[in-house]
């Protein structure tokens, strides 16, 4: 895995008398560092005592032509070599500005200065940023302006962008410790040189990407390391202009034209890429070893696939991220149809292990002869699957990728409907039983899976709705719920009075809290429950907010309506409750098999529909 790990001084690293470039690939993010990054790293090298560590970089070795000098790709480290080299920028420019006053050793030191940071043989800087948000133009054009013989060129707002900032700030910190430590400015100069030259650096080189990230796991480098997502992206770039496909930024735009698709979520990158080369893996070249991708062989799974025919298969992959991006809701719809909508109820019933199994058939939507209605209902069979899978943990999380391969190679030639009754047979072949499913229901279910009972009861909620009372359930405040899950009795230790008496005493009180706080039945929703809290049952019932409007339990749910007439709540109703609710939730989400319904010959779904 790694090649060699070695500890070198900076002066090495950038050696004047040697061929080595360091190249910062494109797949890259920008220069990210600030004031901050670079205060502390200007400050650790001037009060060093002995050579300071400034940690470790990857790298890979992409040389092509010995003659043409190492070429090694920064894997990691780009910001703190970029930052070096513009620091020893800024002490060739001040060294520069007074090289009549210094003697010849220094002048010579000053001459060996430049070629660290531009070769001498070809004029290339030692370090070649990547072209993103005009870094390397700007990196060139700080170059030129220190006096070495680069030629920049000047790109709109040069001066506020971060490369520019960072050589001025080291300019200034410069002259500010010239004037602090009274001492000249080439003085000043000179021991930021010998103190940043003098620096070390452990430089570890890698025989591939897939071996840098494994190094990622077990090093704690300072800044943020590349994810399986970069380093693919990377791997792509690199064999697109190695073989002359594409160039690097044809290739980026492919490339960014998949991420727009599937949103700024790297999760959600990372699941897709994993979920396509599961679902399309027997159109795809062998990767041995790798039946399933998973996260630990992600990036080997991409080198190889990489390999053979990239452009057809970068095309594949932003066609698909189209289609896994609206299977996964990434952009909110003005006018969501029937289909739209049955994505968000997976999603929300936290069924992302599917969309593996999505993303296949509606890609082969058409071949498989199925229509957007034959797909709604496989995403309400998958919805119920997730409802009861979450709260039972049935099938285990570990089998799911399997299954949902499985289930696609089990499609085989079945056509139409008969998609729905492999997928529906498959399905409830691996699902937990109802009297499972309803035992679950009927117990602590806010302790066993507080999403589950929140999707269960707004999905009731939302059944009961009419066009005239509809409320969106799911909106979000600061990130946060508005409508959220409300213990009719009270979950806190601390019992008001009220609601001990109603439950005949203070230690009856507390068994009956216990036993039933969590339950199914003592559940319900309401916006902004922390108004209700520890208040008596009447007091959460009547609730209304400063604008006279009902935040308690005469909301207008049609979940709530009971509550509205009660005037008491006891452990007898919270049973009776649980056990109604959990037979309408073991109705609202049977076994798949038995959501299936006939199709007519143009395609329409007939029979009963779910609410939506």
């Amino acid at each position: 895995m790694i090649k060699s790990a070695n500890q070198y001084a900076v002066h090495s690293l950038f050696s004047h008398e040697g061929n080595v470039l360091y190249r910062i690939p494109p797949y890259q993010r920008e220069y990210s560092w600030h004031k901050p990054q670079w205060e502390d790293l200007f400050d650790d090298l001037v009060d060093a005592d002995g050579a300071h560590f400034l940690g470790t970089i990857i790298t890979l070795d992409q040389t092509t032509d010995a003659l043409e000098g190492s070429i090694l790709q920064v894997v990691d480290g780009q910001q703190r070599l970029t930052t070096l080299t513009l620091l020893l920028a800024a002490v060739y420019s001040v060294l520069k500005e007074h090289i009549d006053e210094l003697d010849d050793d220094t002048r010579t030191d000053v001459t060996n200065l430049g070629r660290q940071l531009v070769r001498k043989a070809d004029g290339q800087p030692r370090v070649t940023p990547q072209k993103q948000g005009h870094n390397l133009y700007d990196y060139l054009k700080v170059l030129e302006e220190s006096g070495l013989p680069v030629e920049g060129e000047w790109k709109p707002y040069y001066p506020s962008r971060r490369i520019a900032k960072c050589y001025r700030y080291f300019r200034s910190a410069i002259l500010r410790l010239a004037e602090a430590g009274e001492l000249t400015e080439t003085e000043a100069a000179l021991r930021v040189h010998e103190s940043t030259l003098q620096a070390v650096i452990v430089k570890i080189e890698v025989a591939s990407h897939a071996d840098a990230f494994i190094l990622f796991e077990s090093l704690n480098n300072r800044g943020m390391p590349l994810s399986p997502v970069d380093l693919i992206k990377n791997h792509l770039l690199a064999e697109s202009e190695n073989k002359q496909i594409m160039n690097v930024d044809q290739a980026f735009k492919h490339w960014n034209d998949m991420l727009t698709s599937l949103g700024d979520s790297y999760s959600t990158q990372e699941r897709f890429l994993r979920h396509y080369y599961n679902a399309f893996k027997s159109d795809l070249p062998d990767v041995p070893n790798a039946s399933v991708a998973t996260k630990s062989n992600l990036i080997r799974v991409y080198e190889k696939v990489l390999e053979h025919d990239l452009k057809k298969v970068i095309d594949d992959l932003v066609d698909a991220s189209r289609i896994y991006g609206r299977i996964n809701c990434v952009v909110e719809l003005d006018q969501p149809t029937l289909l739209d909508r049955a994505f968000q109820r997976l999603m929300r019933a936290q069924g992302a292990p599917s969309y593996v199994l999505l993303m296949w058939l509606m890609t082969v939507q058409e071949e498989l002869g199925i229509c957007d209605a034959h797909v709604e209902e496989v995403v309400d069979m998958l919805t119920s699957f997730f409802v009861r899978r979450n709260l039972t943990g049935y099938p285990p999380t570990y089998a799911l990728a399997k299954l949902f391969m499985t289930t696609i190679d089990d499609v085989g030639g079945a056509r139409g409907v008969g998609v729905l009754e492999v997928v529906g047979e498959k399905l409830s072949s691996v699902s937990a039983s109802d009297d499972e499913f309803q035992e679950r229901l009927k117990g602590r279910i806010y302790e066993e899976n507080t999403d589950v009972a929140r999707f269960a009861l707004t999905t009731l909620a939302e059944d009961g709705m009419t066009k005239e009372t509809k409320v969106d359930l799911w909106r979000q405040e600061k990130n946060h719920f508005v409508w959220t899950i409300e213990h009719i009795l009270p979950q806190g230790e601390n019992l008001p009075a009220a609601w001990k008496e109603m439950l005949g005493g203070e230690e009856l009180a507390a068994q009956v809290q216990e036993e039933h706080k969590h339950r199914l039945g003592n559940l319900t929703i309401t916006a902004y429950n922390s108004n209700l809290g520890n208040k008596s049952f009447v007091e959460k019932r009547d609730r209304q907010d400063s604008k006279e409007r009902y935040i308690g339990y005469r909301n207008g749910l049609a979940l709530n309506a009971e509550l509205v007439i009660r005037d008491s709540w006891t452990g007898d109703d919270i049973e009776r409750r649980t056990q109604e609710l959990a037979s309408r939730v073991l109705a609202r989400f049977p076994l798949p098999n038995r959501r299936i319904r006939s199709a007519s010959p143009d395609g329409d779904m007939v029979g009963s529909r779910s609410n939506v």
